[in-house]
């Protein structure tokens, strides 16, 4: 079993859109990230590869037909090999979301279950989108649960979790066509559902930690704080916009398998300036520029090992 073989199976470029989601969780909540938080990275990390390894597992069969060049049925990895792999992965990282605190356990625990019930028996129901769904959102709640104060942080923390679910339902279905092709609709839902996050992301916002208020007309004492907009919140929200929208565009005027899973690929990459763009307009400009910086090393590995 080589290494490349093992990176093929753990789908290693994707692994690079990871750390964003508990970064854009920490920027939602009052607190710095500190030592709990990078708890909760390396529990996410561990439980994302943990569903890479099991979704291969669960499609080996399908696989050696449509996929033959998969670590699996290429017999690169053995199938006893991934299936241990996922379970320690997923052992792993419930115990570091332990040792990040109880309410980040909280959390983990049902992300941990939502990536085994994908993988085994979600995937190719009408719910499987909605689970890889809640399982990004979950990630990012993560974040949220091992930074901020032990009540109230989740909550915090929804409406971005909300933004990144939603652009992972629309990947979700694209993705569930990107060996037949065929489908239109799926990549014209992205198209649009890309899109209206841009705008979302464009509104102004609460004024999140770190972020200064904005002043509002004489006699408004009372009224909502609003956060100053930062530059690099609309750079980066430009950047996914246009990174998600162009190949989920092509797929739609010709849906191609090769297309489809670029398509695929493209939304994947989208993901890091999503979260980037969530932390920025939560007022944490440092959390957005590391998040940022994940995309060239993504884009690099990419090119060695396959995303799809």
């Amino acid at each position: 079993m080589s290494a490349r073989a093992w990176a093929e199976l753990l789908r290693l470029p994707a692994l690079f859109t990871v750390p964003g989601d508990v970064l854009a969780g920490a920027s939602a909540v009052p607190g710095r990230p500190g030592g709990r938080t990078l708890l909760a990275a390396c529990s996410s990390l561990c439980l994302y590869e943990a569903g890479m390894a099991l979704n291969d597992w669960a499609d080996r069969t399908e696989d050696a037909v449509e996929r033959p060049h998969r670590p699996l049925p290429s017999g690169r990895v053995r199938p006893a090999a991934a299936l241990t792999a996922a379970g320690a992965l997923t052992a792993a990282g419930l115990t570091l979301a332990a040792r990040a605190g109880r309410p980040a356990l909280a959390v983990a625990t049902p992300l941990a279950a939502t990536v085994w019930a994908y993988d085994l028996v979600l995937k190719r129901t009408p719910a499987g989108p909605v689970a890889m769904a809640a399982a990004r959102g979950l990630d990012l709640l993560l974040g949220a649960a091992a930074t901020g104060p032990a009540r109230g942080s989740v909550r915090r923390a929804l409406p971005s979790a909300a933004l990144l679910s939603a652009h992972t339902l629309a990947l979700t279905a694209v993705s569930r066509h990107e060996t037949t092709g065929g489908a239109v609709l799926p990549p014209l839902a992205a198209l649009t559902t890309s899109g209206a996050l841009g705008l979302l992301l464009a509104r102004e916002l609460p004024a999140g930690r770190g972020a200064a208020p904005t002043p509002g007309p004489p006699g408004s004492a009372g009224a909502r704080p609003r956060t100053a907009r930062h530059p690099l919140d609309r750079v980066l929200t430009a950047a996914y916009t246009a990174l998600a929208a162009r190949p989920y565009l092509h797929a739609a005027l010709h849906p191609s398998p090769q297309l489809t899973q670029r398509a695929v690929g493209g939304g994947i990459r989208a993901t890091i300036p999503l979260q980037a763009a969530l932390c920025a307009r939560a007022g944490a400009p440092v959390a957005a520029l590391c998040t940022a910086a994940l995309a060239p090393l993504a884009a690099r590995f990419a090119r060695k090992v396959s995303v799809t």
